[in-house]
């Protein structure tokens, strides 16, 4: 009798254990993935933070979290301290990650060339001289008039990157101006105020110097300076997780087909709901007609023109050709030597291994 109750309640315990084992193993199947997003006040942004509001997230086993940057300087800076997963940033700086601590660059976004905008006051001597090369019939200045001018900027961004392509643009290299490094929202109150003759920042920023009257003289786009917004991830997190990258890529893509969709079919409602996004979560507060502008700028890249963009069959892929006049723009202006530069250029960096 002994032996028999022994025997069941052995039985029972086993069977407890297998039912606890069986809630282990399904609990840990549906775990919530913690992800941390570093995101700059961006149309990017503004996918994201849906993603987050209406749940995207959850549906799909993640806990995003939106991380704010001023600038992909300060992201990069951030990197080696494990503080984000994945950022979302310019390929100028993208570049220093992969050279300083071999960055995978995943995914392209947007044309950053657009949105990197020169501007000046309207009463600047430089708005008397267009089109000084004729390659480049839009563009404002000559050497006279921009020579020896203070131009501030986020230096060893797309907006230093933009501010380079215009100074070849009419005869000039850095050495020529003084450059006075600032981030984005630092540089806008300090030339709002009076300080410096020239400023160069992103959308939206760039849209609220419009929104004052400062004129356009160059952008990325119109001298051929364009570099775009990536995104980015650690080497260490991508090896460790790449079933985790290619979740959230896949997840993005999804809603950046839903947003250029409603841009093009919806445009009011989704201008509205940006415009609220830029108040609630990056506490700028931007016009209608200003947000709507920058959502037509903002040239978006989905999911097949990345595939296209960074397939490198048999030849060097379209994003590393970009990647590759970033990095000469880097050599020339001593921020790489040439060995880094050829270091770089020679590094797996760019992959699109997290898309297919």
């Amino acid at each position: 009798m002994r032996t028999k109750c022994r025997h069941l309640i052995n039985s029972s315990i086993f069977t407890c254990f297998l039912c606890l084992l069986v809630l282990f193993v399904a609990s840990d199947a549906m775990a919530v993935t913690k992800l941390r997003l570093s995101m700059q006040p961006t149309p990017e942004a503004f996918i994201v933070h849906r993603m987050i509001e209406e749940g995207i997230d959850k549906k799909a086993d993640f806990a995003m979290e939106m991380i704010y940057a001023d600038s992909g300087v300060s992201q990069i800076e951030a990197l080696p301290a494990k503080t984000w997963d994945l950022a979302n940033l310019g390929g100028t700086p993208m570049l220093m990650g992969a050279l300083r601590y071999k960055a995978y660059m995943i995914a392209l976004s947007a044309d950053d060339g657009y949105n990197n905008m020169v501007m000046v006051r309207p009463n600047s001597q430089i708005l008397t001289v267009k089109g000084f090369n004729p390659k480049y019939p839009e563009v404002y200045g000559s050497p006279e008039t921009v020579k020896g001018k203070t131009i501030l900027l986020p230096t060893v961004t797309a907006a230093h990157y933009a501010a380079y392509g215009w100074l070849q643009a009419v005869g000039l290299i850095d050495k020529d101006v003084v450059l006075q490094n600032m981030e984005p929202g630092q540089a806008m109150s300090a030339f709002d105020s009076g300080v410096g003759d020239v400023v160069v920042v992103w959308v939206p920023f760039s849209l609220t110097g419009i929104s004052k009257g400062w004129k356009i003289v160059a952008d990325g786009a119109m001298t051929k300076a364009s570099v775009p917004l990536v995104w980015t991830t650690s080497r260490e997190f991508g090896d460790k997780n790449p079933d985790v990258v290619k979740r959230f890529m896949s997840l993005y893509f999804a809603q950046v087909d839903r947003y250029l969709s409603e841009l093009k079919n919806n445009r009011q409602e989704l201008v509205s709901k940006a415009r609220k996004m830029f108040k609630d979560w990056a506490g700028m507060e931007m016009e209608t007609p200003m947000v709507d502008m920058m959502l037509e700028t903002y040239k978006m890249f989905d999911l097949k023109q990345n595939l296209q963009m960074l397939n490198a069959t048999n030849k060097e892929s379209e994003a590393f050709v970009m990647m590759k006049n970033v990095a000469g723009f880097f050599t020339e202006n001593k921020r790489f030597t040439q060995a880094e530069k050829d270091q770089v250029l020679k590094t797996d960096f760019i992959t699109d291994k997290f898309i297919k």
